[in-house]
């Protein structure tokens, strides 16, 4: 089992040995990573099936090619942990692998133990995620009436209706859209990350935020941008993180 060390760039608590964050000795040796192997070959297909960096919005997205392609890729961690930073003072760690030609955002994102993600939506994106390490439970919910705010008009603020819950296990995909409902996403682990690989496309999130809802009565509130915690394998400086 490989032995994992918080990164430098964090605060936060250490949880009890064995210490289950991903090392950061990778930083900066770019030249270490293989290029050529099949995780890399992954995000240069998900960049190329998007096309060259032009215009493009959601209704121009295949997303059942992009599922096939996530799919098709078994995980192997040591072709993806140089981007899985991790900080235990946060419930989860947003690390940007590729941009995908200005079209998308494909994160690793690394939960640590028994922490999740607020219920969101995903700002008229499409969002696929495999699961690299570990697993992850989903709670889908329907789409409040609250979201008539986002027009001004008034909507009744409710809790959200959950509609049903999925545990997704090592190399598993699901695809999520604002036309599906709205999620949430946690680690059922009490000792291990989990470890998923997530793509974005359009980067609406990144760009122009996205709406975050009360597990009471439903609210939104919109967050202004959906920060990195890291970018190609190196942690940013004074990391300005919320959640997605």
């Amino acid at each position: 089992m490989l032995s994992y060390q918080q990164p430098p760039s964090t605060t936060g608590p250490y949880l009890p040995k064995p210490e289950p964050a991903f090392s950061s000795h990778h930083y900066g040796q770019l030249n270490r990573i293989d290029s050529c192997d099949d995780f890399h070959l992954l995000v240069r297909a998900l960049s190329d099936v998007l096309g060259p960096s032009s215009g493009i919005n959601s209704d121009d997205v295949d997303e059942n090619e992009l599922i096939r392609l996530m799919e098709q890729y078994v995980s192997q961690e040591s072709q993806w942990r140089h981007y899985a930073f991790a900080d235990f003072s946060r419930n989860y760690t947003r690390n940007l692998v590729d941009e995908g030609n200005g079209k998308s955002n494909l994160l690793v994102i690394v939960w640590n133990p028994g922490r999740g993600s607020p219920i969101h939506d995903h700002a008229d994106a499409h969002c696929v995620m495999k699961i690299l390490k570990g697993s992850l439970k989903e709670t889908l919910y329907a789409l409040p009436p609250c979201l008539n705010e986002k027009t001004g008009s008034d909507g009744a603020l409710m809790p959200p209706r959950i509609v049903k819950e999925s545990t997704y296990h090592e190399n598993e995909v699901t695809y999520i859209s604002d036309k599906i409902g709205l999620h949430k996403i946690s680690n059922p682990s009490n000792d291990e990350v989990a470890v998923s690989l997530h793509l974005y496309t359009p980067p609406h999130a990144a760009n122009f935020g996205f709406n975050l809802f009360d597990e009471k009565t439903g609210k939104p509130t919109h967050i202004q941008q959906a920060g990195f915690f890291s970018d190609r394998g190196k942690p940013i400086e004074k990391c300005k993180f919320g959640s997605f």
